[in-house]
């Protein structure tokens, strides 16, 4: 099994690079960082976490894919990713290039990891339609394969016109870094996952072994194996009987919380994570 974590990253918290560098040298596997652009004061959209009152790092989150690449500079072996980005909320074209780029500086340890978004006032700000967010991050999905994937990249969608063009750098990997799309059990999301993805990164991973069948007959109806797909649990904690209960449904990967702080609050757990995933 393979332990990664993950961090509400703030400016101020311990660095992305900093948290990245500390996660390393503890043998842990990858770190992924959310994003939130900003955070309209309204707040029309209820906190997805069913609070009252939005926490305080969803409006100081750092912007993910400039935190990972100072990360990569001063890390060698640990993966580094998106966990998650609001790709809907991105243009394409520029954040193909950052993502290639980061995967090029850094070995090809890039993973992205997006999600569709909660905050429908967000998603307007950048003119995203909160009821079309799932078709509008597929299509920036498509563009981004398509300018990875080919030396003349062309896309013709609803919200993305590209005519015939040169990009590079390319990824280290062909066709793009691993897609991983976070989010609740259902047809749509597997729909989207079976398509253009390569895995699934269920928050707390509750239900995930109910789940599993739906997710391979849509993986089997798409032409994809479903074995090739990995199912990351995301944001858990390391309680023995959960690691030992993803373990026996065949999950090789999980992503372990840590919360957001300084480096004095952040290091006793990652020591704490360290002494679990040695035990297991």
């Amino acid at each position: 099994m393979d332990y990664g974590i993950t961090m509400f990253a703030t400016d101020t918290s311990m660095s992305v690079p900093a948290l990245a560098r500390a996660a390393e040298e503890r043998g842990l596997h990858s770190l992924f960082i959310p994003e939130h652009t900003h955070i309209p004061t309204s707040r029309r959209t209820p906190a997805p976490t069913g609070a009252a009152e939005l926490a305080e790092e969803y409006r100081r989150t750092v912007d993910p894919l400039v935190g990972l690449a100072a990360a990569a500079s001063i890390t060698e072996r640990i993966r580094l990713g998106t966990g998650i980005c609001l790709i809907a909320q991105r243009e394409p074209i520029v954040t193909a290039k950052a993502i290639a780029t980061i995967d090029q500086l850094s070995g090809g340890r890039f993973e992205l990891g997006i999600g569709f978004g909660w905050n429908h006032e967000e998603m307007e700000d950048h003119g995203v339609d909160p009821k079309r967010r799932r078709d509008q991050a597929r299509e920036h999905m498509l563009a981004m394969r398509a300018l990875w994937t080919n030396d003349v990249a062309s896309f013709d969608g609803e919200f993305v016109h590209l005519e015939a063009s040169w990009s590079w750098p390319k990824p280290v990997r062909p066709g793009g870094p691993p897609v991983l799309i976070g989010g609740a059990a259902g047809p749509k999301m597997f729909a989207h996952i079976a398509e253009y993805a390569d895995g699934w990164i269920p928050i707390g991973g509750a239900g995930v072994r109910a789940a599993l069948p739906d997710l391979h007959r849509a993986c089997e109806a798409a032409g994809r194996d479903p074995a090739a797909f990995r199912i990351i649990p995301f944001g858990t904690l390391p309680d023995p009987g959960k690691l030992e209960y993803y373990a026996s449904i065949g999950v090789t990967e999980i992503v372990l919380r840590v919360p957001t702080g300084d480096a004095d609050t952040v290091l006793p757990v990652l020591d704490d994570h360290a002494r679990v995933v040695a035990d297991q």
